[in-house]
């Protein structure tokens, strides 16, 4: 019993750390989340305490304001807190990456599938809705990227729907915010089972491509490539 109420006690210690973790680190993005915060829950509580004493029942209603208040508190914190993580994360490398790590159970991520020497990059999301292909980067350079990987992605695996989606804030972009809600809205078109054997096909595509044996040392003067009959 008591290493159960350790448990409980350090799981419970290690929630009210990160929220104050992540309070700390949207105070430095967002300053006026403190007074936001305190205007909504006070606010919220004031309001039902009001109706309480008008409706002859202060306690009651003060209680309950009380449970909706902190509810309220925490909604709009969830909300202001991703709100100012996406802000931090928005232009940096890997950013989309992170975001599809996120997306579900259900959803498999494979990061910089493709890349250029500019650094733009195309990662890989495999779900019931298919193949994704999530690009960052400058939108026309990405462009070219996005279409060789989903040529593949047909030679591999002609019978699944491919989607591409390229990250930015312009006309025919997706928001980084924006990006998991886009990713739930493909319609699902695959089982369990297939997605699972989509996976295997890709994951064995890359190992071939990984292990394929190259030639060392340089190529000999005068030799030319074989052409394919």
């Amino acid at each position: 019993m008591a290493r159960k109420e350790t448990a409980a006690d350090a799981a419970n210690a290690g929630r009210l750390k990160q929220i104050a973790l992540t309070y700390k680190m949207t105070r430095k993005v967002d300053t006026k989340i403190g007074l936001v915060l305190g205007a909504v829950g006070i606010g919220t509580f004031a309001v039902f305490l009001a109706i309480g004493f008008l409706l002859g029942h202060p306690v009651y209603l003060g209680i309950f304001g009380l449970l909706i208040a902190l509810l309220a508190t925490a909604i709009v914190f969830g909300r202001r807190a991703e709100r100012a993580a996406f802000g931090q994360m928005e232009g940096q490398p890997g950013a989309a990456a992170a975001v599809l790590d996120n997306v579900g159970r259900g959803w498999t991520t494979t990061p910089a599938v493709a890349m250029n020497r500019s650094q733009d990059v195309v990662h890989r999301a495999v779900g019931k809705a298919g193949i994704v292909l999530v690009a960052e980067g400058n939108p026309n350079r990405v462009k070219s990227l996005l279409a060789a990987e989903k040529k593949k992605m047909n030679r591999i695996v002609a019978d699944v729907p491919v989607h591409d989606v390229i990250v930015g804030n312009g006309e025919g972009l997706v928001e980084l915010k924006k990006l998991r809600t886009t990713m739930l809205k493909f319609p699902r078109v695959l089982t369990g089972p297939q997605v699972t054997a989509t996976n295997d096909r890709l994951r064995a595509m890359g190992d071939l491509m990984s292990n394929m044996p190259l030639p060392k040392g340089p190529m000999p003067k005068g030799m030319r490539m074989p052409k394919g009959r």
